[in-house]
């Protein structure tokens, strides 16, 4: 058994030269399986809850100095989510501001095609994780920039299919 640990700490925190917070979120994703268990074609992302408990949203932290954006975006979703997977191209970058401290952040978000769901994860005792389809997390979701995120990987993914289903025709 192998012994994960969330990293805590500003530290290593990387700021942008206005000064506001760089963070890095991921929509975990997968296929929901048949009744044979074969990968179907229903999309559903996973969400978690906040430290709080009460906010549901994607796994999202600081973007830390010793990392690739990638890097972090994995980190992410596997403190906060258990969930271990292959990063996606960027699917954007988005200035908001922070509740708790009401200045601009700076968030960029991933697509996170999950491999593996852990049984136990850092932040397993802090957080819920569920599994929802896309219109569940669109209408759960706190975070306008989130939901945003997810309508980009949407549009991608069924892009992506239609041109699979192209291919495959010719």
């Amino acid at each position: 058994m192998v012994c994960l640990v969330s990293r805590s700490g500003r530290e290593l925190q990387r700021y942008n030269n206005m000064g506001g917070r760089q963070v890095v979120g991921c929509i975990p994703y997968r296929y929901k399986e048949d009744i044979n268990g074969n990968m179907g074609n229903e999309l559903e992302v996973l969400v978690v809850s906040s430290q709080k408990g009460h906010a549901l949203m994607f796994p999202k932290g600081g973007w830390e100095l010793d990392e690739s954006v990638e890097e972090a975006a994995c980190r992410e979703s596997l403190e906060e989510a258990g969930v271990i997977g292959k990063v996606e191209c960027e699917l954007g970058q988005w200035n908001f501001i922070s509740k708790r401290h009401g200045i601009y952040y700076e968030g960029y978000m991933f697509p996170l095609f999950v491999k593996e769901q852990l049984d136990h994860w850092p932040e397993k005792n802090l957080r819920r994780r569920i599994w929802m389809t896309v219109a569940q997390a669109r209408e759960v979701c706190q975070h306008w920039w989130m939901k945003e995120a997810l309508d980009i990987l949407v549009q991608r993914l069924d892009s992506s299919n239609q041109q699979k289903n192209r291919c495959s025709m010719g």
